[in-house]
């Protein structure tokens, strides 16, 4: 696993955390922004998904 994957799944499970919070006390806003932590967490780790993708297979990806 890259830097990528790592710190995008850990901002996921952080967002996660967030939003489940955010249900529990009724905060709305906390909520969303668990939900938006979430997504960037999602983008982050496929970036470092696709990263290892084409250092491990370099001929199906041409420059």
């Amino acid at each position: 696993m890259n830097k990528d994957q790592v710190k995008g799944r850990m901002n996921e499970a952080k967002g996660k955390a967030k939003e489940l919070a955010g249900k529990m006390t009724g905060k709305t806003s906390t909520e969303i922004k668990g939900k938006a932590e979430q997504v960037a967490g999602r983008t982050q780790a496929a970036y470092g998904d696709t990263k290892a993708d084409m250092k491990k297979n370099p001929q199906k990806n041409p420059r």
